[in-house]
């Protein structure tokens, strides 16, 4: 017995420590937050592999370390693959919070804590300016965005995340296990800020149970369809994908529909589209893009545009319903490549003028930003862009919105390739920028000579 524990020892001495030491299934890992869509609110979520209490410690940035606490719940999630791995996803709410306000929170139990942690409760102002990111299509592997999106939301740039579809590539693989690290991966950022998602292809299995289980987004549809007010913006959360997996049920697509049309008609009553006149929607799949892949967007029959004549009853596009509504700006991912359009509707441009096109334009415009770095890396596009295309880019990056007030949207993109196509490594500096980074900016509302010196932004 003795030599056998003398061999267990020496054997452990040759190996990490991580390996001799089994793990700590009530330690809370993956944490992230999201805004529930209730003034005053944040939603703290987490992961455990055992069940414990659910539990949250805050205060106020320089008040006594944990004064306050709440508790919320966990729900058993059991992977669809072969293991049936099984993890409690624990959700706790924290109210009254003081808007503009910094706190400090763990969360856990008294069977393990997190990290420490702080994130400022939204501002609930109209004439609050809150400053994004926006990306879409990033995994594990590859995630060129990831260190730079990482620094930036730490030092503060950043009020809210928006990831438009398609997390880990994917999270259902090895039996959760990818899920799990890309959660672990993007705690650095969701932790400290609002992380606000909808779904893409790449959650599509087990009728899209990962998605619909890790992330806490406002109201009671499982995270796939919702909206929220921030400032002087209504914001559209919903699902292209009920165009695609009908195996999962028509009535998906035909319930988000009405859901749809009815938020748009109470975001359009004069009264609410006075103090928030900006409707901007995110989704994943575009409904146009020039890329060479042969993806929906690429067709004029699209299915996200125009709907699906081969359902019973035929299925509505949503093209007709935002352009009918107002809405201003269009956000999607699916594509790796940035490109932006002309406002446009129906396959025509409708600039508000020649010299100023995102001046007052006569219909949407849309951003598709899907190239924040994965496994698949780039797509290309054709080499004649189409009409409604106003800008392209295959470099990996990512999008900054700011919502500067009830006129004034700035948008610029970020382009972080960190290796060249040949493997070696590429030089930020692009074109005339004098940044270390190319920033393209896509002015939307009114037109401004002070906003980094030479932004357009229209209304």
């Amino acid at each position: 017995m003795g030599h056998l524990f003398l061999v267990l020892l020496f054997f452990c001495g040759l190996v990490p420590l991580a390996l001799c030491v089994p793990p700590i299934e009530t330690q809370p890992e993956q944490v992230h937050i999201s805004y529930p869509g209730v003034k005053g609110s944040m939603v703290i979520t987490w992961t455990t592999f055992d069940k414990t209490d659910s539990m949250v410690e805050y205060n106020l940035w320089g008040g006594k370390l944990f004064s306050q606490t709440a508790k919320g719940m966990s729900t058993l999630f059991v992977d669809g693959g072969s293991e049936k791995r099984k993890m409690y996803i624990h959700r706790v709410t924290l109210s009254d919070l003081s808007p503009g306000s910094a706190y400090v929170y763990h969360c856990g139990s008294e069977a393990g804590w997190s990290d420490i942690f702080f994130f400022t409760a939204l501002n609930e102002s109209t004439s609050f300016s809150p400053r994004f990111a926006l990306f879409g299509d990033m995994g594990n592997e590859n995630p060129q965005s990831l260190a730079r999106l990482q620094k930036e939301t730490q030092a503060g740039m950043y009020d809210v995340i928006l990831h438009i579809g398609d997390f880990a590539y994917d999270m259902h693989e090895d039996n959760g296990r990818i899920g799990d690290e890309f959660m672990k991966q993007i705690e650095s950022i969701a932790a400290y800020v609002p992380y606000m998602t909808c779904p893409g292809n790449h959650e599509w299995a087990y009728n899209f149970s990962h998605y619909r289980n890790r992330f806490s987004m406002p109201g009671q549809t499982e995270s796939l369809w919702y909206s929220w007010n921030i400032g002087s913006a209504h914001i559209i959360s919903f699902s292209t994908e009920v165009y695609f997996y009908l195996e999962y049920g028509l009535d998906l697509l035909f319930e988000q529909y009405k859901w749809l049309k009815s938020d748009l008609e109470e975001a359009n009553k004069p009264e609410n589209r006075a103090i928030r006149p900006w409707i901007i929607t995110m989704a994943h799949r575009p409904m146009y893009c020039s890329d060479d892949d042969h993806d929906d967007c690429t067709k004029f029959e699209s299915y996200v545009r125009l709907g699906r004549n081969d359902t019973k009853p035929p299925a509505p596009g949503l093209e007709d319903l935002f352009y009918q509504h107002g809405v201003d700006l269009e956000l999607w991912a699916h594509e790796h490549t940035y490109e932006r359009l002309w406002p446009v509707y129906n396959y025509k441009v409708y600039n508000g003028s020649t010299d100023e096109p995102y001046v007052n334009p006569k219909a949407p415009v849309h951003i598709i930003t899907g190239s924040a770095g994965c496994r698949e890396k780039h797509d290309g596009f054709i080499p004649k862009p189409r009409d409604w295309s106003a800008f392209r880019s295959t470099d990996y990056g990512y999008t900054r919105m700011h919502l500067i007030n009830s006129t004034h949207i700035y948008l610029e993109q970020v382009s972080d390739d960190q290796i060249s196509r040949s493997g070696a490594p590429k030089s930020k500096t692009v074109s005339s920028q004098p940044s270390t980074h190319n920033l393209e900016v896509m002015p939307k509302k009114i037109y401004t000579k002070t906003l980094c010196g030479n932004s357009r932004l229209v209304r």
